[in-house]
């Protein structure tokens, strides 16, 4: 395994761009299903789960190219075989072949998803879309066998997940007739999944609303379409920008995206402008603590609260996390604790963080994806090394972050 040593504390400064966002492209590169055409993908980030994803569609007869991040796909030949166990197991986000098999094929058997250690994710919200729908779900061992006759158009009601409404949408771009799904999910990704669905020839309304309306067509046609910035990783960043008190500009991102979390930085008293592709930090020496409940969309995402929680170490006074949707989300804070930060867990879902508390190097380890960035921008503002492992966690959704880092004036490297 590989792990990143960090010297700090760091003094940044520069611009980082941001790269195309994880969540969108996973869910663009599985409605590729549903075209018997070619399709070209600008703006992929270069990360694992996508290249598992990839690797999932290729072994079943899809072409698939990489030059940077521009994916050429076909899905012409893809065969109905059921996707590879060994691959899927590895990442939670594989769930999201089962609408566009289901629609293409009728059917697809696939194990349980694997993903990051941050609690029960159970996929029961798919399961009571999909039979909402008509399809016939059979658990056998680890795999759940998926199978519907017809192809038609529903109403129904699922819970406000976005993967749960994704593979909806999916699964009914080519149904007859109408179909309308009540209390969606509304997050940024999904209407970027709808748009391109729409550009590929789909009719689908309502996307980031509660509710979406899908009028049926025959088939989908081939496009050139670019993949929305990545909400989280410009989290990621600007966060790194305020703990180390640095003036860093955050550009190739979508601001419009980052509300609330943008609302809860001024509070913290971080001085930054934006403008129409960016964010820029000016000044975060006056610090005050805050308090945060993560929530659905539009509140506080739980994806950006470990990265503000780190900025919270510097904060003064008593900052409160109150982590509503994972149970155990809040774990990298013990990290942050073994580097010298004051914590004290309420429960599983919440913490207070006392600050501002001056960290110091220590060996840590990667919990999950956000968490692990999290340990990265400790280790910038921390005295002395810091040492991460299972940095294989992190490379899930960052495509080369330590070279990324390093041109900011980082001292970090990749250790295997």
């Amino acid at each position: 395994m590989s792990k990143f040593e960090i010297q700090g504390p760091a003094k940044l400064t520069g611009e980082i761009s941001v790269l195309g966002a994880k969540n969108s492209a996973l869910k663009l590169i599985a409605a590729t299903v549903l075209i018997k055409d070619k399709v070209v993908l600008e703006n992929v980030p270069d990360i694992l789960d996508i290249n598992i994803l990839i690797d999932i569609l290729k072994k079943n007869g899809a072409e698939i190219v990489r030059t940077g991040h521009t994916l050429n796909i076909d899905t012409t030949n893809l065969t109905s075989a059921d996707p590879d166990e060994t691959l899927v197991e590895k990442f939670r986000g594989s769930i999201v072949l089962a609408g566009p098999y289901l629609a293409r094929f009728g059917k697809i058997n696939i194990p349980q998803p694997g993903g990051c250690a941050i609690g029960a994710r159970p996929i029961d919200d798919h399961l009571n879309g999909f039979r909402q729908l008509g399809t016939d779900i059979v658990k056998n061992g680890c795999i759940y066998e998926y199978k519907r006759e017809k192809n038609e158009g529903a109403q129904i009601e699922i819970r406000p997940s976005v993967t749960a409404t994704e593979n909806m949408i999916m699964t009914q771009v080519l149904a007859k007739g109408l179909t309308t799904i009540n209390n969606v999910a509304r997050e940024p990704q999904i209407a970027d999944l709808a748009n391109f669905l729409n550009q590929a020839g789909a009719k689908i309304s309502g996307a980031g609303t509660s509710t979406i309306t899908i009028e049926g067509v025959e088939e989908l046609k081939g496009l050139t379409y670019k993949v929305m910035p990545d909400p989280f990783e410009a989290c990621t960043f600007i966060c790194l920008a305020a703990a180390t008190n640095t003036q860093i500009k955050i550009k190739d991102c979508e601001p419009n995206h980052l509300y609330p979390f943008l609302d809860k930085l001024k509070e913290i008293g971080v001085d930054f402008e934006i403008g129409s592709d960016y964010v820029k930090i000016n000044d975060a020496s006056h610090l005050k603590a805050i308090d945060i409940t993560t929530g659905v969309f539009p509140e506080f995402s739980t994806d950006m609260q470990a990265q503000t929680g780190v900025v919270l170490t510097q904060a003064q006074g008593t900052s409160h996390i109150n982590e509503t949707l994972f149970e155990n989300r809040l774990g990298y804070l013990n990290e942050l604790e073994n580097m010298g930060a004051k914590i004290k867990m309420i429960n599983a879902h919440e913490a207070n963080i006392y600050g501002p508390t001056k960290l110091v190097g220590a060996q840590i380890k990667s919990l999950d994806l956000r968490a692990g960035a999290t340990m990265i921008l400790a280790g910038l503002i921390a005295e002395g090394e810091t040492t991460i492992d299972h940095i294989e966690i992190i490379d899930r959704g960052y495509e080369k972050i330590e070279e990324r880092l390093a041109q900011l004036g980082a001292n970090i490297k990749r250790i295997s």
